[in-house]
């Protein structure tokens, strides 16, 4: 087969993919293209993707020194990788060294606010800074599965052992928040090596924590340098340019539905393998013997704020409207009260005459990113849209449906959800069992939504969480950490000097 250098593009030519289809060099691509540039079409969608050569220089240029650190953390103990945690954890902890990070922190905020961006997950607050330090102490103290004999077998005259590895060179890809960085690092106490791509709106932010407490923390420990990495660029293309890196050993992506799916198309098309952190939304029923008050406080608990495991979508039993669903309601106001800007329902249509009547036609005040503005308190949605997730900023935002039993909600939550958290608010063990055994879902609990995170439940910062809204995962948890980043290894050790197969 011959092939030639692609130098230039030819507007309104065809591009093959999928086999069957095809997709149109536009005039405007054709005009961006330049010499040295990569074009990547994407064979699930047909996704067109121009990555300048500048790109491709910076995230391979990451990826360069995370390959040779991770060739030299074979030789660095484990002692030295739990200082680098704990100078990292330190050095946020210096006045001097958040501040000039929270500096750093504003000004990405304000420009964010400025082009009408959510910053729910922005802002690095005082609560964001206490996790980050408790995550980077957990894995200073945690142990290494790197060299754990996983298994061992015996037999006549030799022993085989399993033996724990790191995986390689880890990329992330992540949306604007500051914090992953402390869980990323996890990878470095298996031995794995990083490199970062963060959202535009964070990367001032990510670039004061790599110079003052990463890149300190790393030089004090004795760790390689790009041990972990930051791709400094705003462009979304570096991250597919990463993401296209053969070198990577996998690859790990969290932010939105749509990005997070194309950026893993990059990488399984480079043969990476991915770890994808997208579409959330926790779902909750009330069963036919829900307790309201448990209901309500799930209901409540699960509404603190905008993350991928806050409640979108409530279903209630038919045969318990008329006390569950003002509980429900409640419940929502009081989550909107202690934002302080109220609350927003939708609910499927033809269930919203079971609502009060001051809920079908009352107005509220709502925080969007692009600022507040006054829409009506519920709005009636088609049953396909209960698979939306609401990104909402300090007002919370849920959908209700009505069900005929928990089967119906079990197959709406299979039909329609990202298939992530489910919870069951029932007194019925016999429910309970039923209910986990039929929602697709690596999450499911009796109670609060909330609760889906490795730090909280796991006592392990995460790299991030999985549904399966692409299908299960093979082999590992839903929660991606630090320490579930490895591969094995086989030794033998031989007693007998005459054996023969």
């Amino acid at each position: 087969m011959t092939t030639i250098a692609l130098d230039r593009l030819i507007p309104n030519s065809l591009v093959p993919f999928g086999g069957t289809r095809a997709a149109v060099i536009t005039p405007e691509l054709a005009e961006r293209f330049q010499k040295g540039d990569h074009l990547l079409i994407l064979q699930e969608t047909g996704d067109l993707l121009h990555i300048p050569a500048a790109q491709i220089a910076l995230a391979a240029s990451a990826v360069d020194q995370a390959h040779g650190a991770f060739l030299a953390m074979s030789a660095v103990p484990d002692r030295a990788i739990g200082r680098f945690f704990d100078r990292f954890a330190t050095l946020l902890e210096d006045p001097f060294v958040w501040s000039a990070i929270a500096d750093a922190n504003h000004r990405d905020a304000e420009r964010a606010q400025s082009r009408g961006r959510s910053t729910t997950r922005l802002v690095a607050s005082e609560r964001m800074r206490q996790d980050m330090i408790a995550g980077l102490r957990a894995w200073r103290d945690s142990e290494t599965t790197r060299g754990r004999i996983v298994e061992r077998i015996a037999h006549s005259g030799w022993t085989i052992e399993q033996v724990a590895a790191p995986l390689g060179v880890v990329g992330f890809v992540f949306e604007g928040r500051p914090n992953v960085f402390a869980d990323a690092a996890g990878v470095l106490r298996t031995g794995n090596t990083a490199v970062l791509r963060i959202g535009s709106d964070a990367l001032g932010t990510a670039q004061a924590i790599t110079r003052y407490a990463l890149a300190p923390a790393l030089l004090v420990a004795g760790l390689p340098p790009g041990a972990i990495s930051l791709v400094e660029s705003p462009e979304r293309s570096a991250g597919w340019a990463l993401f296209a890196d053969r070198r990577l050993s996998l690859a790990v992506a969290r932010g939105s539905g749509h990005a997070v799916a194309q950026l893993g198309s990059v990488a399984r098309q480079a043969g990476t393998a991915v770890s994808l952190h997208g579409t959330g939304g926790a779902w909750m029923v009330a069963d036919r013997d829900a307790d309201p008050e448990r209901f309500a406080a799930a209901v409540e608990a699960s509404l603190d704020r905008k993350v991928c495991n806050t409640l979108n979508v409530c279903c209630i039993h038919r045969a318990r409207m008329a006390d569950l669903v003002p509980a429900f309601l409640t419940a929502l106001e009081t989550a909107g009260r202690s934002q302080g800007h109220g609350c927003k329902l939708h609910v499927v249509a033809g269930d919203e005459p079971f609502l009060p009547h001051v809920w079908r036609t009352a107005t509220v005040r709502v925080r969007r990113a692009e600022g507040e503005r006054v829409e009506p308190l519920t709005e009636v949605l088609p049953e396909h849209d209960l698979g939306r997730e609401w990104e909402w900023e300090d007002t919370p935002e849920v959908s209700l449906k009505i069900v005929d039993d928990l089967d119906h909600a079990a197959a709406l939550f299979n039909r329609y959800s990202p298939q992530f958290v489910a919870s069951l608010i029932s007194r019925d063990p016999a429910a309970h069992r039923r209910f986990y055994d039929m929602v697709n879902a690596p999450f499911v609990s009796d109670g609060f939504t909330r609760w889906v995170d490795g730090q909280y439940a796991l006592d392990q910062p995460e790299l991030g969480l999985s549904n399966w809204e692409n299908g299960r995962l093979l082999a590992r948890s839903a929660i991606l950490s630090g320490s579930g980043v490895f591969t094995l290894r086989s030794r033998v050790t031989q007693a007998d000097s005459h054996l023969r197969r």
